[in-house]
């Protein structure tokens, strides 16, 4: 059965569907496609969708009227709360009536659970940000303040470009403007106190395209200054160096500090022995080789409470950069020197390293307990070399003593007193110190490891360092005996823990006042160091030369990673290596640094088909099983002679082999013979020795060679082919790819053999 009129929905006045008008849907109407619902389908109602209220008396069932275009049977709508627009409503004439607002209003008052159509032509509003305000109606400044964010953004730029334009009127003040040797466009701008894009715009008009932050030289960077009305001032880079060792102290702050001696000599000749003797410790036993292969730097007290500084240098040729630094660190040179032995080649050269320095020398002659001791010829022997002792008339003093039986050392002392007293020999201790790096090495379990002399003031724990191109906080000091200390004074070698590399032995270390003054020496030091590796002139060959090699023969390397003990043996081993190369062969050292063989040597080694050297280190448990799996050298040395000559002899077999030539014989051509499929054969008489089939043959015209080596391919004699040749008979050649053969031409026969050369 058909249910009541009241639940079946709104009634569609307009009409039977045949009495409707024909042709085009008017405005607003339904579009095609969906059809409404047909009216005698019941409504369903829920929460969202609520039956509506009953008619009263007089007015239409179900509500107003629907607008055109509405479906007929949609379900209620909740009522549109209106929210502020990011606009201002438009006035009058502007494409809306004025009584769109209030005819909304009334219509959802008429039927609130009926959803509000906007009417035909109304203004497309963009709806805001709805608040308490906005929906109260409280905030009347709602609308004004519910801008674009764009808009927001140019009245902004517009404020910020006012403030910016009143204060560049007033930065074209003359100001002087500090200019380095680099600089970036925007720190210029910024020490000019402009814009970067003015500077780039006035770049752009002399013809030059850059970017905020690319880098302008000083030429450039005054031409903008100067252009925008500053005075410029120019600086280098090297001035971050001033102040880093300080002002000269004054003679009311020095006290007298203890001496620095550098103990020098030929190998073997007693300097570890002497000092052992003198320090009562047996430091030669634990030398490899019975050779020092390191600085050494010990502090003695004497019985009578002074202290002396002994720096034990090493002895033989490819220590001969330690043995300068050596000199240059020391205040007093003893010359170690055996009786038996005398003069050396080491001995010659540690005396020109203290003349160099101009550090005084004292002789001491070693080994006077053997049987063939002779110091008289070592007194006589060191006249050579302008070192006149005082018994000679001379102010050098030579003391006799025996560091095995222990003898003459306290005239050996007593010397080294008396010529630190003569110098006076002071020092300020109440300063911040500096001095310099005497040995670095990197330890497994305490990191960087330095040895430093202080020269000047007081080295303390916590102390900020900084050494060459490494800076850091010093953890802990250390002396000979391994003993922790507080400070260090002048004259008082240490090691420091806490820098973050090893720095090379002898560069100048210093204490500065903070971190960031540290970084910024440091980072100067860093930079300058990779344009210098980067330099072909710092490699000590010019790029023109180097090209002209590589197209003249090639140049065979031999890559190494060199991983020594301590810094200055890994610089010794590659100075060593260096003398070795020539023309046609090098060692080119991928990687050089102190301490223990690690994964990423191997990784690199792998990387760049290295062997590694290791001097007085071994390879990590994983570095070595690393090394076994990717099939990677390692050679281990502690006795640096070894090392070179095996590196010597791997650069020898990579030489080309000698060509050595064998005279056997010449000839001349007396007539020269066309035979068909053959070519050219030349009737020969033998003048000289013999001649060979297969030889190699140099065929020489009108005194110019015009084959330089040949090969005799065919010898006949008359129809017969023959092995050999002898003086005055006649015979018949072919040489194999040489055609251009003529009557006159003679015939240089000879054998080549290859032998192997060395360096």
């Amino acid at each position: 059965p058909r249910p009541p009129r009241d639940d079946r929905g709104p009634r569609d006045d307009r009409g039977p569907r045949s009495d409707r008008p024909q042709g085009d849907r008017p405005q607003g109407a339904r579009p095609q496609g969906d059809r409404p619902r047909p009216s005698g389908e019941p409504v369903r109602y829920s929460a969202l969708a609520p039956r509506p209220a009953p008619a009263r008396p007089g007015e239409r069932p179900g509500g107003p009227r629907p607008p055109r275009g509405a479906a007929p049977n949609a379900p209620p709508a909740t009522p549109e709360i209106q929210r502020a627009t990011r606009q201002a409503p438009r006035p009058c004439g502007e494409g809306r009536r004025p009584d769109d607002e209030e005819d909304t209003r009334r219509k959802a008052a008429a039927a609130p659970n009926k959803a509000i159509s906007r009417v035909k032509g109304a203004a497309q509003r963009r709806e805001g940000r709805l608040t308490i305000q906005a929906v109260a109606g409280d905030d009347e400044g709602a609308v004004e303040r519910m801008r674009s964010l764009a808009s927001v953004r140019r009245a902004r730029e517009r404020e910020r470009e006012k403030r910016k334009g009143g204060a560049q009127e007033q930065a074209r003040a003359a100001r002087e403007v500090v200019i380095p040797d680099v600089i970036t466009v925007a720190e210029l701008a910024n020490r000019m106190a402009t814009r970067g894009v003015e500077i780039i715009k006035f770049l752009m008009r002399q013809g030059v395209m850059l970017k905020i932050n690319d880098v302008i030289d000083n030429d450039t960077a005054e031409l903008v200054a100067t252009e925008f009305g500053h005075t410029v001032r120019r600086v280098s880079e090297a001035d971050v160096e001033e102040g880093f060792i300080g002002e000269e102290d004054t003679d009311e702050t020095l006290v007298p500090r203890p001496p620095v001696v550098a103990v020098m000599g030929h190998v073997d000749h007693g300097k570890t022995s002497l000092l052992d003797a003198l320090r009562s410790a047996d430091v030669a036993a634990g030398e490899h080789g019975g050779i020092t292969q390191h600085i050494g730097a010990y502090q003695v007290r004497l019985a009578s409470g002074q202290a002396v500084t002994f720096l034990d240098t090493p002895g033989h040729a490819a220590f001969s950069a330690m043995r300068a630094r050596g000199a240059d660190v020391t205040d007093i040179v003893v010359l170690v020197v055996a009786a038996d032995d005398g003069v050396m080649p080491q001995t010659i050269e540690a005396i020109q390293h203290a003349k160099a320095a101009g550090a005084p020398i004292i002789v001491a002659i070693n080994k006077i307990d053997k049987p063939d001791a002779n110091p008289q010829r070592v007194i006589n022997e060191l006249l050579q070399h302008e070192i006149v002792v005082e018994s000679l008339g001379g102010d050098t003093q030579a003391i006799e003593v025996s560091a095995l039986k222990k003898t003459g050392l306290d005239n050996l002392i007593e010397g080294i007193l008396l010529q630190a007293e003569v110098m006076d020999l002071r020092a300020n201790p109440d300063r911040t110190a500096d001095g310099t790096v005497i040995e670095a090495k990197l330890d497994r379990g305490r990191g960087a490891v330095s040895t430093v002399l202080v020269k000047r003031g007081t080295l303390k724990r916590g102390d900020i360092v900084v050494a060459g191109a490494n800076f850091g906080r010093v953890r802990a000091l250390l002396n000979e005996r391994d003993e922790q200390l507080d400070s260090a004074g002048p004259s008082v070698p240490v090691e420091i823990l806490g820098l973050d590399g090893t720095p090379i032995p002898g560069e100048a270390f210093a204490v500065v006042e903070s971190e960031a003054r540290a970084r910024e020496l440091t980072e100067y030091r860093t930079r300058l160091k990779r344009e210098k590796a980067g330099s072909p002139v710092a490699a000590g060959v010019t790029m023109a030369d180097f090209m002209a090699k590589l197209q003249d023969k090639k140049i065979s390397e031999l890559p190494l990673i060199i991983k020594a003990d301590v810094q200055g043996s890994a610089e010794a081993i590659v100075g060593s290596l260096d003398k070795l190369a020539n023309d046609e062969v090098r060692a080119r050292i991928i990687l050089q640094g102190a301490g223990a063989i690690s994964e990423s040597d191997v990784t690199l080694a792998k990387g760049s088909g290295a062997p590694i050297i290791g001097f007085n280190v071994r390879a990590s448990k994983q570095a070595q099983a690393l090394a076994e799996r990717e099939g990677v050298e390692i050679r281990y040395y502690s006795i640096i002679y070894d090392l070179i000559d095996d590196i010597k002899g791997v650069l020898s077999g990579m030489l080309a082999p000698e060509q050595r030539e064998t005279f056997l014989g010449n000839a001349r051509v007396l007539q020269v013979f066309d035979i068909t499929k053959v070519g050219r054969v030349a009737g020969c008489r033998v003048t000289e020795g013999v001649v060979r089939r297969g030889a190699r043959v140099r065929i020489i015209r009108e005194d110019i060679v015009v084959l330089e080596l040949g090969t005799l391919k065919t010898l006949k004699r008359f129809k017969d082919e023959v092995a050999e040749v002898g003086s005055g008979v006649e015979c018949g050649m072919f040489f194999e790819g040489f055609q251009d053969i003529k009557e006159g031409d003679v015939i240089e026969c000879f054998n080549l053999e290859e032998v192997a050369r060395s360096l």
